[in-house]
């Protein structure tokens, strides 16, 4: 016996059986959550303590995935992606810990990745050209040519150039340096790029050494496999190599401040905007530890009472002063770190407006430690509690790794993960401290007015910072080159030409696991539903195991619009469940909302028809979910925002739109290869114009036009006449209605249904929405406030129910497998790219995130396809292609969210039948079909492109490409 059980716990309103385990040679910890669940989850941790920005942790994540003893491959984590049936893997670096996660639903496919990920973390090769390609280097720009320019090169530096673009994630830095002023949190644990070429290789090797050990790892299980297996590989594959160490890692209380401090700091803002009003002015607190459950708990629940709705007493005063446009996208609680913190603020704003947002937010705590706030207020948030405790989730992140990820700070820092699971003997008793009037004011004044460990930070904007930084790059790389010796300048082409070769070599795989297309199951598992009336409606009702909760949707077809509503649209989704409703104002609606459902969510969903993307199926939905005992509620709040939400409260869309602007401006370094694609497909389909239209950068530029409008107070009242027109046509489009739920519940709903809808009378046949794209050639360049680049070229092609359809789908996992990931990752430092058919809107298009280059990578795209056309091909690849595929398509979500997609996925004509025809035609897909369908559509004068980087940037971009230069 190699593990030692110590704890077995039942969690019955989470279906799992918590057993943890300690290895007894090692020390290390083992988390098993059995659950009757075929995805299968595997999780390993460990504590990381960085002592400075230079992204060792983040460097070395990446490096260890780069080839280890038992599996020396150069990329055999890539490679194992693309071996493999998962439905998640990745690797994660947090503030303080790094881990390496996976799933899937295949037995022997856990097993292969089991054994690669434990090679990977204990005996990693750390080669110093991996190092070199993931991490930082120095080379000429012309690699042969000694007088060209030194640049700085490395995947990590790219992709924290293009972290720290975003103004957001670059505040949260400094919050957490001045909060934590002495500690590893005082860093940024992803690297600065001033500060990554600063990490040696040697460091890294340290690093390794004396984190990745298991004395110092948490391993976590989920799913339906025997433990023991799970032991038994554990054992072999790396703990019977270990002994027990004493590793003295562990993150020390911070000093505390005796009292509170204010510091100024600046963010980069592009030279041609105004700083008008792009100031962030913060508070932030350092509160008790994520170890707590308890004391974690009381600070959840205040955060909820103060933030959460826009009823809540801070959100609202910060929502509509008008000191800055919107509340900061970090105001909340976080335990991501050991003590944890509240944060809370304005953006939009101005510097000298600091002292009044600080006296406004301490003022109105103080207000609520005198006098309280409405039991209804706390109330909601409890229910938010228990109700995020029961939903099965899944459909982004797998369950089982979601509950994984949550158990793994508090078993880090020696709290107990079970409780962090098991809470409802905390919640509990937490209701009953609720019942205490003075319960939050004593909270407020325990954990925020009384604590003098508060930062105000004022960050503002300066035009000027993004070409001071640069030149101060430029001038480091000056003064790096000008005392290089003939020796230096031999060792940096030595390595550009080492590394060169190491990524042009051909590894042996086969030295790997795999799974093979014979492991791919026959058949998809999709929900299907039982078909019905709901009075004069259609209905659909599917029945499913989502412990205790219900889901429901009203659904319509859109109908055509007049030209002047058609970009409101979007909006219109944004603020209807964010309004009044009938004789209520949004505040009692906002009350209602948190108390009876976990949120009510409006959408629009247009996807090309399968056989003409030239037309498309457009369908508004407004849904919700609620525990069992408040569907009645759920049902009528549903109906009535439907029917009677209310566009009179004319500052409340002017503040709704300020948020919705804050949102899309923030969004646009996260996004950006996404925002690059859209616009490069605008022109190739009515679904490819809308999406550029709605949620591109055409979008974004909308919606800051129609914020800056309504400072006329005429303009606003037309935006909410027209919002009143889009919900009339919609009144009288075809609905029907959808809903999950567990079998025993079905009758319950049918009654609300009814009883809401009864009076309601069908509608009949209406004209669909369309909409004619101009059909013309895309060469455009945006410029944004970014340090980094994002590429894209777009191709039509057919749409899905196409004989082409398959191949297609299966030629973008090829040629990023065998060609784009080396180019544009591996040679070309970008973070990330890729290539793939996009059936709704009948495109083939390429894509590079957080990219250092332009020109190159557009080049590579176009190289992609005559390597796809020269090159003799390996069947393997082929069955690597198809298989990731494969795992697309048969990827879980959650029990309701299955259902949802399966519902709209018919609706929109994407059935069963169809669905599991186009899985069985990817099966039989040859590369002689990639090679032809390249040849069919992908013509050099069919290409669309379209590129986004900063203005410097794209002054420089070769006059030849003939890119029209745009302004986001």
């Amino acid at each position: 016996m190699t593990f030692t059980t110590i704890q077995q716990i039942d969690i019955p309103n989470l279906k799992i059986t918590v057993t943890e385990y300690a290895h007894l040679e090692t020390g290390a910890r083992h988390f098993h959550l059995a659950a009757d669940d075929d995805n299968n989850a595997f999780l390993i941790g460990f504590l990381t303590v960085p002592q400075d920005s230079t992204g060792v942790a983040h460097i070395l994540e990446h490096t260890t995935l780069c080839g280890s003893q038992r599996y020396p491959v150069r990329d055999p984590f890539f490679m194992m992606a693309r071996r493999s049936l998962n439905t998640f893997m990745n690797a994660f670096t947090s503030s303080d810990w790094t881990a390496y996660p996976f799933a899937t639903q295949n037995a022997k496919d856990f097993n292969n990745l089991l054994q690669v990920y434990l090679d990977a973390v204990f005996f990693p090769k750390l080669d110093p050209l991996d190092f070199a390609q993931e991490g930082h280097r120095l080379e000429f720009s012309q690699l042969d040519d000694l007088k060209s320019p030194l640049i700085y090169k490395g995947v990590v530096f790219n992709e924290m150039k293009g972290a720290m673009s975003s103004a957001i994630r670059k505040l949260n830095e400094i919050v957490c340096a001045h909060l934590f002023p002495t500690i590893t949190y005082h860093y940024n644990s992803g690297g600065d790029p001033q500060d990554i070429p600063k990490l040696s290789y040697e460091q890294l090797k340290h690093f390794h050494t004396s984190h990745y050990h298991p004395s110092n790892a948490v391993f976590m299980t989920y799913g339906n496999y025997p433990v023991a297996q799970h032991h038994a590989l554990f054992e072999t594959a790396a703990l019977q190599y270990f002994q027990k160490q004493e590793l003295n890692l562990h993150i020390p209380d911070e000093q505390r401040y005796s009292q509170p401090i204010r510091v100024v700091e600046s963010y980069a803002l592009d030279a041609q905007e105004s700083v008008q009003d792009k100031t962030h002015i913060i508070l932030g607190w350092l509160l008790g530890k994520n170890t707590d459950l308890r004391a974690l708990m009381n600070m959840t629940l205040l955060s909820g009472v103060l933030l959460d709705n826009s009823a809540s007493p801070l959100r609202y005063v910060l929502e509509t002063s008008e000191l800055g446009t919107s509340p900061s996208q970090l105001c909340g609680f976080s335990d991501h770190t050991r003590e944890t913190m509240f944060v809370c603020g304005l953006e939009g704003s101005n510097p000298e407006d600091a002292d009044a947002v600080e006296t406004l937010i301490l003022e109105t705590l103080q207000e609520v430690a005198e006098k309280g706030v409405p039991q209804i207020q706390v109330d909601s948030v409890l229910h938010q509690l228990e109700l995020h405790q029961r939903e099965i989730t899944g459909d982004h992140f797998p369950y089982g790794l979601h509950l994984l990820v949550n158990m793994l700070s508090p078993t880090l820092h020696g709290g107990d993960p079970i409780a962090t699971l098991n809470i409802d003997a905390v919640l509990n008793q937490l209701r009953e401290d609720c019942q205490n009037p003075q319960f939050i004011p004593n909270l407020v004044k325990e954990l925020l007015l009384n604590n003098p460990h508060r930062v105000r930070v004022v960050m503002q904007p300066d035009t000027e910072l993004s070409a001071r930084q640069q030149a101060e790059e430029t001038a480091r790389l000056a003064e790096l080159q000008a005392n290089l010796t003939e020796t230096d300048q031999k060792s940096l082409i030595d390595q550009a030409q080492a590394l060169q070769n190491r990524q042009m070599q051909l590894d042996d795989m086969e030295i790997l696991p795999k799974v093979t297309l014979a492991d791919i199951p026959e058949d998809i598992k999709i929900p299907e539903g039982e078909t019905g009336q709901i009075g004069n409606f259609p209905a659909t009702w599917f029945t499913r195991s989502t412990n205790g909760m219900v889901y429901q949707a009203i659904v319509i077809d859109l109908p055509q619009f007049p030209d002047e509503l058609v970009d409101l649209l979007p909006t219109f989704c944004d603020c209807l469940t964010e309004v009044g409703v009938g004789e209520e104002d949004y505040l009692q609606i906002a009350e209602k909302q948190a108390l009876f459902t976990g949120d009510i969510h409006a959408r629009i969903s247009i996807r090309g028809n399968i056989d003409n993307v030239q037309q498309m199926k457009s369908i508004f939905a407004l849904s919700s979910k609620a525990l069992v005992r408040n569907q009645a509620e759920m049902t009528q709040l549903l109906h009535d925002t439907l029917e009677l939400a209310r566009f009179d409260e004319l500052s409340r869309l002017q503040e709704l739109m300020q948020q919705m602007r804050a949102d899309v401006d923030n969004s646009i370094t996260d996004r950006g290869h996404v925002l690059a694609m859209l616009a490069a497909s605008s022109n190739l389909s009515p679904v490819s114009a809308l999406s550029h239209r709605w949620n591109g950068l055409q979008g974004i530029q909308f919606i800051r036009n129609l914020d800056e409008q309504l400072n006329d107070p005429a303009q606003l009242q037309a935006l909410s006449e027209k919002l009143l027109r889009i919900r009339e046509l919609l009144l009288n489009a075809p609905r029907q209605f959808v809903t999950v739920s567990e079998a025993e519940v079905r009758a319950q709903m049918a009654e609300s249904l009814v009883t809401c809808w009864q009076q309601a009378a069908y509608c009949g046949e209406h004209v669909e929405f369309a909409v004619n794209p101009i059909q013309t050639t895309i060469k455009q360049a945006w410029a944004t406030n970014t340090q980094i680049n994002f590429c894209a070229k777009a191709y039509p092609t057919v749409a899905l129910s196409h004989p082409d359809a398959p191949a297609l789908q299966v030629l973008g996992n090829f040629l990023r497998n065998g060609y784009l990931h080396r180019a544009i990752r591996e040679q070309g430092g970008a973070y990330g790219g890729g290539a793939g058919y996009n059936s709704d809107t009948g495109t083939f298009r390429f894509y590079s995130y957080r990219d250092p280059r332009l020109a190159e990578t557009l080049q590579a795209f176009d190289f992609s396809l005559d390597w796809l056309q020269n090159t003799t091909h390996q069947a393997n690849a082929l069955e690597e292609a198809i298989l990731g595929v494969i795992s697309q398509i048969d990827r879980p979500g959650s029990p309701a969210g299955d259902a949802m997609h399966s519902f709209f996925e018919s609706l929109q004509q994407r059935t069963p039948t169809q669905r599991r025809e186009f899985r069985k035609q990817i099966l039989k897909v040859t590369v002689a079909d990639l090679q032809r369908v390249a040849a069919t559509y992908l013509q050099p004068e069919r290409a669309h492109v379209a590129v986004v980087s900063n203005a410097q940037k794209i002054s420089e971009l070769p006059p030849e490409l003939g890119l029209e230069k745009k302004v986001i």
